[in-house]
């Protein structure tokens, strides 16, 4: 695999920081442990800045160059997920119900072995954000990181990122302008009616009927409300109800997802399921309360970016092993949260098989982190070249 010569020897070293990263997987915000030992990796390479605590426990480290010019930023997304490890690893989690089975402790070792690559060589103008982030899978620490803002505060002109992605050949590259993944909105449903024996639902104002109205509903929006051209997922994917077979509940919730990747749509889909409930609750005669959450946007690659960084990618793995029309897939990045605030662009790293992301067999294939490491190194060397006559 054509990788540079010197992050090939860090191999190893990658490897380990990656199995000692999943060995202690952290969740969310609280990514307390695995910032100290980023921080400390990048204390070890020279890194000329390292600003801790930003999104609470995220870092964001600066390489200088050897020359002016603007900064280009790096995201790895640090956090684990709330589940059983059943990798059966020798480095398998040590922390019950928490496991990295999305690879961001690859994504994070990637990211430290560039930094380390860039911190020795320098061969670049302007300077390096590292930007190093928790709560990708909750809490959209990408949002948070924006919102204090880092963009601002470091002067970054773009920002890419890379996600490994098993379903793809081993040391492959996709990538498309426009949207990769899709938006997220999560909505909840309360039912109220009134409770009772079953043996007289006369007397009762049962929630089941509305609900289940309500649900069948929402299965109507993407067929018959949408564009079929449109790219549109609702999900009801919770009911709860009840605890008893010989009671009438009194109130009764259910809960779902919405995707896409336009704002149409998502104002679509949003009206739809509130004039749906409201609908039933008419009705049925109950009462209901709605809540609809948007979450994270579309990840919207910027097309001048996504084609430098695929151009980048073909020069590492050969043009045969670079998709560059990617289909979007349906589900959701915080790095939307950047790509809204800076042009960049967002690119899938195959690593060839074996359990997919948020499995609990998942585990990242260490032999792509120089691969990886040498793309995020090559895009810096590329985009800010010493020579500005290299960068034409």
């Amino acid at each position: 695999m054509p990788v540079l010569n010197r992050i090939a020897a860090f191999e190893e070293d990658m490897t380990a920081w990656r199995k000692y990263l999943h060995r202690h997987p952290e969740i969310g915000f609280d990514c307390t442990r695995t910032a100290e030992f980023v921080a400390g990796r990048l204390r070890e390479f020279g890194i000329d800045e390292i600003h801790e605590g930003v999104a609470r426990t995220g870092v964001v480290a600066i390489i200088d160059g050897r020359a002016p010019g603007p900064t280009i930023g790096l995201r790895a997304d640090m956090d684990a997920l709330p589940m059983q490890d059943e990798s059966g690893a020798e480095h398998a989690s040590i922390t019950p119900g928490r496991a990295h089975t999305c690879g961001h402790d690859g994504h994070t070792a990637m990211l430290l072995g560039a930094a380390r690559y860039l911190a020795e060589t320098r061969n670049f103008a302007g300077r390096v954000a590292l930007l190093f982030q928790p709560a990708e899978e909750t809490g959209g620490g990408g949002r948070v990181m924006v919102e204090e803002g880092v963009m601002d505060r470091f002067d970054i002109a773009e920002v890419y990122a890379l996600h490994n992605a098993p379903q793809f050949e081993f040391g492959s590259f996709q990538t498309a302008p426009g949207p990769i993944m899709a938006a997220v909105d999560e909505f909840t449903i309360t039912v109220m009616g009134k409770g009772g024996h079953a043996a007289h639902p006369q007397t009762c104002i049962d929630p089941i009927p509305p609900v289940a109205a309500i649900a069948q509903g929402c299965d109507t929006i993407v067929s018959r409300n949408a564009d079929p051209i449109d790219r549109l997922v609702v999900s009801v994917t919770q009911i709860h109800a009840g605890s008893a077979f010989n009671v009438i509940p009194g109130t009764a919730t259910l809960g779902g997802t919405v995707r896409s990747f336009t704002p149409a749509m998502r104002d679509l889909a949003e009206a739809r399921i509130r004039e749906i409930a409201k609908g039933a609750a008419r009705m049925f005669g109950v009462e209901i309360a709605i809540d609809y959450l948007r979450d994270y946007p579309a990840t919207v690659n910027h097309a001048h970016e996504a084609a430098l960084a695929a151009d980048i990618a073909a020069e590492l793995v050969g043009e045969a092993r670079v998709e560059r029309a990617m289909r979007p897939s349906m589900g959701a990045e915080d790095f939307g949260y950047m790509l809204a605030a800076r042009p960049g662009a967002y690119l899938m790293l195959g690593t060839g098989g074996g359990p997919l992301c948020h499995h609990p067999a998942f585990d990242f294939r260490d032999e792509v982190s120089p691969l990886g490491a040498s793309f995020f190194a090559r895009l810096v060397e590329r985009r800010q070249p010493l020579s500005r006559e290299a960068a034409a």
